[in-house]
């Protein structure tokens, strides 16, 4: 199939998410779309829909109506589903904050996207509360877990919501009528505004139309059937548990199993109990489950199909200790969506899951579906160039550019930049950031921030991010938000965040200096110790310096490469 014809055939397949769960609410019914391990709760198709209908009906009573932002600061998965379809099916816009976020992160997000509503949960009033002062009168809806809930905490459930937020119950939401809303849906439509790290600046706010979740979907959705069993731990504030299970599995009508966090000691049980087919995992989880004692069950599971983001050098060796027979590696971003896809058949027939455990399409089939998408397929041990992240999706053009954005030749490393072939495909703008929207889509193209290169057979490889991006659990977030949040401390007048290599594994370890203002004083006991209470865990610092000047250039930029060669020269490093 050529480009034009991929086109066609997307446009041919393709339906709303928030349509598709409830043509399979008709057509499966009592086939189980959602089961929630934590409190061993199976959802059928037929039953979800109807709590997402009700969930909008009731957003429709308080007086939500289409184009409406709602923010959702939940950790409970199953509540943060309903609510996203609920408010899809009220033509409303998702709009998810990552739980970890406390003071300054927190209210910035909420100051910036100014939500009619926030859906929230008990666990987490009380940092609503330290920022009430911050944040302007906002309804609230909230999940306040029962005893029998696995989220039950009978420490937060004495804390009270203050009184500036109006309060509804989420359980009385779900009690309203089940009859699907009917709300006009268009792939051009507002579905959400998801947010991304700025490298100078604030973290902001991207607009995903309908379509958008279409195509993170698409690529997958591919090689899913009916019959498979998806298993998630991903949060729900980043596309891909929210999309690229929760998301896909109401659109191909297959089973998606979650669980609130990673667990490696338990994670196979997991598997089992639902026999999963299809799994992702993130970098550090795949060191956790090889540090996990070896057993002679270790082969006896259900997994066939295993996204590793990104794709470890020793992707082989976890298939082989693991049985599992295709591992899939891509690129993609919140602005995106999925738009590279490297698949590796890592063992031979008969290596790999037991028969009797198979789910999904068979060998063949999976051979034939990833030739015929274009899919780049590899042998496991094949040796791959370092930074290998596949070949473009069909639906994504794709360039290697210069300063000049001009193409760059195979072999020549450049700003890795991406254009769609349909209308609506990626994010349509950067959230009340017209400048920032205008000079990321300069010349009709997305410029990703990424150096990567292409070989003489347009395969793509990584090379290195640009900005001060930093990736740590799993999390994307940058240098000039750790930053703006440093220079919040009384003490510091001045601070430089960057990534340096880690000891093990793929992500990045974080560096700090900070310059004490005139006259204060402060040791890095102290600091670690404020840090815990102002910023998540994903962003706290491995190595610390407190200093008494940072190196510029003579216009006043910090030359943190200097303090990058400082740092791993004491590290023994360089």
């Amino acid at each position: 199939m050529d480009r034009v014809d991929h086109v066609k055939r997307f446009l041919a397949d393709e339906d709303l998410p928030v349509r598709r769960l409830e043509h399979w609410a008709r057509e499966l019914g009592d086939k189980t779309y959602f089961y929630y391990g934590e409190q061993d709760r199976s959802i059928s198709f037929r039953d979800f829909n109807d709590m997402a209908n009700a969930f909008a009906h009731s957003l429709q009573s308080l007086g939500i109506v289409k184009g409406d932002r709602i923010s959702l600061f939940l950790k409970n998965p199953l509540v943060t589903s309903l609510a996203m379809f609920g408010i899809w099916k009220a033509g409303a816009i998702f709009c998810p904050i990552n739980y970890n976020f406390k003071g300054r992160l927190l209210s910035y997000q909420i100051n910036d996207t100014k939500p009619r509503l926030i859906i929230t949960e008990q666990s987490l009033i009380t940092l609503l509360n330290d920022i009430r002062g911050d944040i302007g009168k906002t309804d609230i809806v909230l999940h306040a877990p029962s005893r029998d809930e696995h989220d039950y905490s009978a420490d937060a459930a004495f804390v009270e919501l203050d009184g500036q937020f109006p309060r509804h119950a989420f359980s009385e939401m779900l009690a309203g009528s089940t009859e699907n809303t009917g709300v006009a849906l268009s792939p051009a439509d507002r579905a959400s505004i998801i947010y991304t790290s700025g490298t100078t600046g604030p973290a902001k706010g991207v607009i995903q139309p309908h379509r958008y979740i279409m195509n993170y979907i698409y690529p997958a959705s591919r090689i899913t059937a009916l019959d498979d069993v998806h298993y998630t731990e991903l949060p729900m504030y980043h596309v891909g548990g929210a999309y690229g299970f929760v998301g896909r599995g109401a659109f191909c009508g297959n089973t998606v199993a979650v669980w609130d966090r990673f667990n490696p000691m338990d994670y196979w049980r997991r598997i089992n109990a639902v026999g999963a087919s299809g799994v992702l995992l993130l970098d550090i989880m795949i060191p956790w489950l090889f540090a996990m004692p070896e057993g002679p069950d270790d082969r006896a599971n259900s997994v066939n199909k295993a996204t590793l983001v990104p794709l470890p050098p020793n992707h082989n060796e976890f298939a082989r200790r693991f049985a599992v027979d295709f591992v899939y590696s891509m690129y993609g971003s919140t602005e995106i969506g999925a738009a590279t896809v490297g698949v590796f058949e890592e063992l031979q027939d008969g290596e790999g899951t037991p028969p009797e455990l198979w789910k999904g399409y068979s060998r063949g089939e999976m051979r034939r579906i990833l030739t015929e998408c274009g899919y780049e397929l590899r042998s496991g041990g094949e040796e791959l160039k370092k930074g290998f992240i596949g070949r473009p999706t069909p639906l994504h053009e794709t360039a290697i550019l210069n300063d000049q954005d001009e193409e760059c030749a195979p072999g020549e490393p450049g700003q890795l930049a991406f254009r769609p072939q349909v209308s609506y495909f990626f994010f349509t703008e950067y959230f009340g950031k017209a400048e920032t929207t205008k000079e990321a889509l300069r010349n009709q193209w997305y410029h990703t921030g990424d150096i990567c290169y292409r070989d003489e057979a347009g395969i793509l490889y990584f090379v290195d991010r640009m900005g001060g991006f930093i990736r740590r659990r799993g999390e994307n977030f940058s240098s000039s938000q750790v930053e703006m949040l440093l220079t919040g401390h009384p003490s510091i007048a001045l601070a430089a965040a960057f990534a340096i290599p880690p000891e093990e594994g793929g992500e990045d370890d974080l560096a700090i200096f900070v310059v004490p203002k005139a006259g204060e004083a402060i040791t890095e006991e102290q600091l670690r110790e404020w840090i815990k209470g102002e910023m998540p865990k994903f962003m706290w610092p491995r190595h610390i310096r407190v200093v008494d000047d940072l190196p510029k250039t003579a216009t006043l930029k910090v030359e943190k490469y200097k303090l990058k060669e400082q740092i791993l020269a004491e590290l023994g490093r360089r």
